[in-house]
């Protein structure tokens, strides 16, 4: 599995922690910045990675912001892509079995790198189940192709 992973300045260095993380499971992974405190603007990282998950480079991707919430909202604005915001294991599992998540995004400011951690653990060993959530991602799919949502 390869992971593409990026951040802002308000989730840098839970990005760091989530990285080495990644590294210990022995996980591939390609950092799309940012690679400081320095401020910028989380819709360039946001961006980057969910263009990278939606080309099919990367299997999965983990974007981090002080909340989570504007990565998300960001990324979730690439066709194909399935961000969830995730600040708890169950939520987490949930993104993987139910709705194919193939992001997944953090806040720093929100949670701690244990939980962090346990979070990206639990998404990533999860299995996405199919059945009824097959559908649902079908009518997502379907969302995106339809010319209202453009």
């Amino acid at each position: 599995m390869q992971v593409a992973i990026g951040s802002d300045h308000g989730g840098f260095r839970l990005k760091t922690e989530i990285i080495n993380y990644l590294k210990e499971q022995g996980i591939d992974y390609h950092d799309f910045g940012t690679y400081s405190t320095d401020s910028v603007d989380y819709p360039d990282f946001a961006r980057a990675v969910a263009e990278a998950v939606a080309a099919g480079k990367f299997e999965r991707g983990i974007l981090c912001c002080g909340t989570g919430i504007g990565v998300s909202i960001a990324a979730n604005k690439v066709a194909g892509i399935r961000a969830a915001l995730c600040h708890d294991t169950f939520s987490a599992r949930m993104a993987g079995e139910h709705n194919m998540a193939n992001i997944i995004t953090l806040g720093e400011r929100v949670i701690g790198t244990g939980l962090a951690r346990d979070i990206v653990a639990a998404w990533l060993n999860a299995k996405f189940a199919g059945g009824r959530h097959t559908q649902r991602l079908e009518k997502i799919a379907a969302m995106e192709r339809d010319a209202c949502f453009r």
